[in-house]
């Protein structure tokens, strides 16, 4: 394959590739190299184990292209369609672009930015991809329909609900499987939907979104994207910011097209379900039976996103929602959710707002530090933090603060100790000053280390305004 390879690239410069690098694939088969030379060319490569999966990949990508949509360009293909080369957009991911953000749950405006254009970019994808694109080219359905509805509940069934142990009675299921179906197929579906919409199936090219892996694409619903992206389990976005996105989307969406928000909205919910399901079971069999730890570890985060749509009311399929509440209460994935308490700390700039409650629990204390004395007026000090020596001992000096969090530590030690004894989960407390660097800074770190030393728990502490994040592990 990788023979193959470098003779596409010879016919593309005139000579031989003088690097040639895997790349990672998630959880693709599809093998992924960067071939490169001391000129400066450089290409992605890729070797598919389908003929029909590639051939599909080749026609979307070119259709795309002709559109003037984002994507790579494929700049040769083999004669038997197993391997090509695209254009090489670099190595950063959206997944990875937002990486920090994703730990923090706090996205500031560099990463809100980029996912609001991604999301735009999307509408794009779905209604001008569709535009003249011949649908029979799509492996290894033409369209979403009953059929690959009824594939993936049952990808559900087999590979993840019937793993548990859980007892039920498959005819009930299956008759409720039927009814989402009739649900999911009463929405229009005459656009291109990406299927695998994900923050990893996104690259980050001079600052702008561009969609790779389309291959499993198809005709299909709007919603679907819309929920795979955002509903991603690990994502983190949070209830605000989706909904901000959501308004993006359908704000560049009513450009390409006539659209009913309100509707939109309302169908989206049994797409985020049907969608939660597929990856509980792509995460079944990719974890379970191909015991790749990956996806084990994501599957908490895809139950959690099942209880919290399991808490909103559903008039249709009751014995499937009956089966998937008795599944999320499941021994096994109750000892999952029933975490020890995990303190949040916060440093943060008044300025830029308080940080949200990313756990639902309403948040916790929040400090004002701005009547400390503040070292960020001076100009020495400015480009330092409440991190800094020179900024500590500033601090220090008049033992203003000190006496501050004195007070501070008596209040939280209080609540920490009642929430163990409660079996609560998450607490947090937020240190706010005018600019988030100095004061608030200091006093978040010593609140962390003084709670992690006292009472061993986990305290993870994000300095949101230097978008750093540090975790104290449990002793």
């Amino acid at each position: 394959m990788e023979e193959q390879l470098k003779q596409l690239f010879y016919s593309i410069v005139g000579h031989d590739a003088t690097s040639i690098t895997p790349l990672s694939a998630s959880g693709s088969n599809r093998q992924y190299f960067r071939l490169s030379d001391s000129e400066g060319h450089s290409f992605v490569g890729c070797h598919g184990t389908s003929q029909q999966e590639n051939e599909a990949f080749l026609a979307i990508d070119r259709h795309f292209v002709q559109q003037g949509l984002d994507v790579p360009q494929v700049v040769a293909q083999s004669a038997d369609k197993m391997s090509y080369l695209q254009q090489d957009l670099g190595d950063t991911l959206l997944f990875d672009y937002i990486a920090g953000s994703r730990k923090t749950g706090v996205f500031g405006a560099r990463e809100q930015q980029m996912l609001a254009l991604t999301m735009r970019q999307l509408a794009h994808i779905q209604v001008r991809g569709a535009q003249g694109l011949d649908f029979q080219v799509c492996y290894p359905q033409a369209e979403f329909n009953r059929r690959s509805i009824l594939w993936d509940l049952n990808y559900f069934k087999y590979c993840f609900l019937k793993a548990t142990g859980l007892d039920f009675q498959e005819d009930l299921l299956e008759n409720d499987f039927e009814q989402l179906a009739d649900c999911l197929l009463q929405v229009p579906r005459n656009t291109f939907m990406y299927r695998d919409f994900q923050s990893r199936n996104v690259m980050i090219h001079n600052q702008k979104p561009y969609f790779i892996d389309f291959q499993g694409g198809r005709r299909g619903p709007l919603h679907y994207d819309v929920a795979s992206f955002l509903w991603q389990a690990r994502a983190n976005y949070g209830e605000q910011l989706r909904s901000w996105l959501i308004d993006q989307y359908l704000d560049e969406l009513q450009k390409l097209q006539e659209v009913n928000a309100e509707q939109f909205r309302q169908e989206l919910q049994l797409f985020i379900m049907f969608r939660t399901l597929q990856v509980l079971g792509a995460y079944g069999f990719r974890g379970y039976f191909e015991k790749k730890p990956h996806f084990l570890q994501s599957i908490p985060y895809a139950l959690n996103n099942l209880r919290d749509l399991l808490r909103q009311s559903h008039d249709y399929c009751p014995y499937l929602m009956q089966v998937l509440r008795q599944m999320t209460e499941l021994k096994q994935f109750q000892e999952q959710a029933r975490k020890p308490l995990m303190l949040t700390v916060y440093s943060f700039s008044y300025k830029k707002g308080i940080p949200s409650d990313s756990s639902g629990n309403g948040g916790g204390f929040v400090f004002d530090m701005r009547a400390v004395n503040n070292p960020g007026k001076y100009e020495r000090y400015m480009g330092l933090t409440g991190q800094d020596q020179p900024v500590i001992d500033f601090l220090e000096q008049d033992g203003e603060i000190t006496a501050f969090l004195n007070h501070a530590y008596e209040l939280v030690d209080a609540n920490v100790r009642r929430y163990i004894e409660r079996g609560f989960q998450n607490l947090m407390a937020c240190f706010g000053c005018t600019g988030g660097r100095h004061r608030s800074v200091y006093a978040a770190q010593h609140m962390a280390e003084h709670i992690h030393q006292k009472f061993g728990i986990e305290v993870r502490l994000i300095h949101r305004e230097q978008n750093q994040s540090i975790t104290f592990p449990a002793k």
